[in-house]
């Protein structure tokens, strides 16, 4: 491994579900704030699924963590709220903060429908044998692996792809430079 692969592995020290849950924040973040048009169509509607592929599809997101994705979201989502009206209420502060905690408080637990909506989506996009099978897989010693190395993986290539970004950003403003330098226009 040369170093700078070692320093980006370095970075990423800590728990893997912590990092998927700060890349799914900042992948829903990074989602949210695209313009309308910029998104996908509204996905299809979803179909009520059986009982059997409801509890595989639960089962395969237990076993991959996937709680931990969303564990923090009604907190986060209460903080964003909160800084988000302290902007234009800074006379408002003390009653945000503690409004902030009661809104937290009383909303609590309701990042579960997060969860059942993942296990929806699982039963929609897998048949009930494809979900028994993939829990059977999971089981197994590379299933295992998966699970345990995966959310690295996933990492790791979120970090190389941000790095390749800057760096192709790099190359792409110099390119916009000397075209508009051909032009007589410094940029």
């Amino acid at each position: 491994m040369n170093g700078r692969n070692a320093a980006i592995l370095g970075e990423f020290n800590e728990s893997p579900f912590k990092i998927l849950s700060a890349a799914g924040l900042a992948l829903g973040l990074t989602v949210a704030s695209l313009p309308a048009a910029a998104q996908q169509p509204a996905p299809r509607p979803l179909k009520q699924a059986s009982p059997a592929a409801m509890a595989a599809a639960r089962e395969i997101l237990a076993m991959k963590n996937a709680s931990a994705m969303y564990a923090s979201a009604v907190p986060n989502i209460v903080q964003q709220t909160r800084d988000q009206l302290m902007q234009s209420n800074l006379n408002y502060q003390k009653d945000l903060n503690e409004v902030a905690a009661i809104v937290a408080q009383k909303l609590a637990g309701r990042e579960k429908e997060i969860g059942e909506g993942m296990a929806t989506v699982y039963a929609n996009e897998f048949t009930e044998q494809e979900l028994k099978d993939l829990v059977t897989f999971y089981k197994t010693p590379l299933g295992q692996k998966l699970l345990t190395t995966e959310p690295r993986a996933i990492q790791f290539s979120m970090s190389f792809m941000n790095q390749w970004a800057q760096q192709f950003g790099e190359i792409v403003n110099g390119e916009f430079r000397a075209e508009m330098r051909k032009r007589g226009k410094e940029i």
